[in-house]
C-alpha cells in the first residue's frame, strides 16, 4: 500500500468515517473515542510528512542532499572560476541550483552573507 492511500484511510478514520463506505461511525465505535482519534490524527500528521517527502524527492536531482567529495569541490571551484553558469553546473552534477550557489560560501571561497 502506498503512503498516500494509507493517509487517505487514516484521515477518514480520524474523521469518524468508514473509508470504504463513507458512512459515519456510531457513537460507541472505537473511532469515536477521543484517545483513538488523537492517535489517528498524530499518525496522519506523521504520514503526511512522509508523503510530502516522497513527492519532493521525485523532482529533486539524483545527488541532492548527498555529501560532496573533495574532488567534486575542487572541480566545482575551477568551473565557477572559469565562468560556468549555476544552472549548467546543477544539471551536470545532478544537484540543486541552491546547493551549487551555496557551496563556494561553505568552502570559504566567498564571504559569508548571513545576517
Amino acid at each position: 500500500m502506498q503512503n498516500a492511500e494509507a493517509l487517505r484511510i487514516i484521515r477518514a478514520l480520524a474523521d469518524g468515517v468508514d473509508p470504504e463506505t463513507g458512512e459515519v461511525f456510531e457513537g460507541e465505535s472505537p473511532f469515536q473515542n477521543p484517545q483513538i482519534l488523537r492517535a489517528l490524527f498524530a499518525a496522519a500528521c506523521e504520514l503526511e510528512s512522509r508523503v510530502k517527502a516522497e513527492s519532493r524527492s521525485r523532482w529533486l536531482p539524483e545527488n541532492a542532499g548527498s555529501a560532496w567529495s573533495q574532488q567534486e569541490d575542487e572541480e566545482l571551484s575551477r568551473e565557477l572560476q572559469g565562468g560556468a553558469g549555476i544552472p549548467d553546473l546543477a544539471r551536470k552534477r545532478q544537484r540543486t541550483q541552491g546547493s551549487i550557489s551555496a557551496r563556494p560560501e561553505r568552502l570559504g571561497k566567498i564571504p559569508f552573507r548571513g545576517k
